[in-house]
């Protein structure tokens, strides 16, 4: 008797090449989408620079420039209640520039002193609380902005205390 080959086997297709095939038009398909949105965008692009509109520009994260201050140690307005009130603080302030932070510095006498009175002018009862320090933070901020007259823009922007102790 003659053997037969098996008819089945040569109208079925094996499950790893169905498999294959559709891994091939899946990744046609991710090809396809992704050219699409990259010449979505660029045709964006360019329909904005025709149009006139500024294309939006990366913003660069600017470096913050830190001027530290010697510590200052000073005896508080004396109040109803206590006579000697002294006063330890240490003081960091942001400004703007590199070119704020020289101009500090030729002038730093006269930033000084005006740090000096002011923290004189304090009772301990004014410096008390996390309110008090903010605004005390805002009165040292004006008083260095004050120092240099012919400066009309701030020149520090935020003032960090580095030590802070009310004996």
């Amino acid at each position: 008797m003659p053997k037969k080959k098996p008819a089945a086997q040569s109208g079925k297709k094996s499950p790893l090449l169905i498999l294959l095939i559709l891994l091939i038009i899946l990744g046609i398909c991710a090809i396809g989408a992704y050219a699409y949105v990259e010449i979505s965008k660029l045709k964006n692009q360019v329909t904005d620079m025709n149009s006139g509109k500024p294309v939006a520009k990366e913003v660069v994260p600017v470096v913050p420039v830190y001027m530290d201050l010697d510590t200052f140690t000073v005896s508080l307005k004396p109040d109803a209640q206590d006579s000697d009130r002294i006063l330890y603080i240490g003081l960091t302030l942001k400004v703007t520039d590199a070119k704020t932070k020289t101009l500090l510095e030729e002038h730093l006498p006269d930033v000084r002193s005006r740090l000096l009175v002011l923290f004189s002018q304090q009772t301990a009862a004014e410096l008390t609380g996390d309110q008090a320090k903010a605004m005390l933070a805002t009165k040292v901020k004006d008083a260095v902005n004050a120092s240099i007259p012919e400066q009309h823009k701030p020149m520090v922007t935020n003032v960090l205390f580095n030590a802070f102790i009310l004996r």
